[in-house]
């Protein structure tokens, strides 16, 4: 099994149950805790504060809500007799003020659930590549944050800067790895894939004590530097104390052509001789351009062939031949 799994088990273990009888004597000191809330929970907090007095006054808790300071107190009583249902009490006003809703919140009570505010507004510096990747996180219509919710058997709300997660102890630590994963820039669907794996290869017992290491995706960052890197760099030149010649003036420039020295009238009539120059180089540039067109390509030379006129036949060795028959007929026809 991979090198985590004796830390999950860990998360897994059986919270002992505590008791009234664990604690006869209540609690010495009193504590409470206070959290702040905006404006637009107001109303909400409100219509369910009621219900939030009636859930911790079974727990011996008592809750206050100032709607002028914007703030929500829980403190402990006399009679209670739980050390730490102050601290889930705390959560649960915490989570409230994250807009989580009351029928979730009053979950965190239990002694085998926790919760989780994540700060996200401090990761990612841009807030373009913020917003994106938060979108990212929650997913087309809520796909991705509801995949989440399944595995990690967590209720997840993105909320602002933070993201509040409420659900059992190993599952608040998957779902803080994805969170902080994504808005590292890495895509949240390697971490979904790694759980379904690993829920997969649990109910393997051959591989219950194997490393899953093989098993599991790995992600490979090919996040390229946009940076355009120099083609030729530059050699360098050597080190020199002085520094480098003033460029000429305008005047020097005029001095060195002679025209600083001419009077108007030359200047004028130099600069027309110029113009005019200019003027014939264009003109010849566009004739060439018009007259491209009507110039004849260049034909190939073709080689000709020289016809031979010497005939094929040898007349003379003909003429033996048909005096030789002429002969062999005289002599038959005698």
């Amino acid at each position: 099994m991979a090198e985590e799994e004796p830390i999950d088990n860990a998360w897994e273990m059986q919270i002992p149950e505590f008791k009234p009888e664990d604690n006869p004597h209540g609690l010495l000191e009193e504590s409470s805790f206070a959290t702040l809330f905006p404006k637009y929970k107001e109303q909400y907090l409100k219509e369910v504060w009621p219900l939030v007095q009636k859930t911790l006054g079974e727990h011996f808790i008592k809750a206050k809500l100032d709607l002028i300071e914007g703030s929500m107190t829980v403190t402990t009583t006399r009679k209670t007799w739980d050390p730490a249902i102050i601290l889930k009490a705390r959560d649960m006003i915490k989570l409230l003020s994250r807009s989580v809703p009351y029928e979730q919140a009053i979950r965190v009570l239990q002694d085998n659930l926790g919760c989780d505010i994540i700060k996200i507004g401090n990761l990612v510096r841009n807030k373009q590549k913020f917003v994106k990747r938060r979108q990212r996180l929650i997913g087309p219509d809520g796909c991705t944050l509801k995949s989440i919710e399944l595995l990690t058997n967590c209720y997840v709300l993105v909320q602002g800067n933070t993201v509040s997660v409420l659900g059992p102890y190993k599952g608040l630590q998957q779902a803080r790895k994805i969170v902080v994963d994504t808005m590292k820039n890495i895509h949240p669907i390697y971490n979904i894939k790694a759980l379904m794996i690993k829920r997969e290869l649990a109910k393997d017992p051959k591989l219950k004590n194997e490393n899953w290491e093989r098993f599991l995706p790995k992600f490979v960052n090919k996040n390229i530097s946009k940076r355009k890197k120099p083609k030729n760099k530059k050699e360098k030149k050597p080190y020199n104390p002085f520094p480098p010649p003033q460029p000429d003036t305008e005047m020097d420039k005029q001095i060195k052509s002679g025209d600083y020295f001419l009077d108007e009238k030359s200047k004028k009539a130099k600069i027309q001789k110029e113009r005019e120059e200019k003027q014939m180089v264009a003109a010849k540039e566009r004739e060439e351009r018009r007259n491209k067109d009507f110039i004849p390509p260049e034909e190939k030379d073709t080689v000709k062939t020289k016809v031979s006129t010497k005939p094929d036949i040898n007349i003379a060795e003909l003429k033996s031949k048909i005096a030789k028959a002429r002969k062999g007929v005289k002599r038959l026809q005698s």
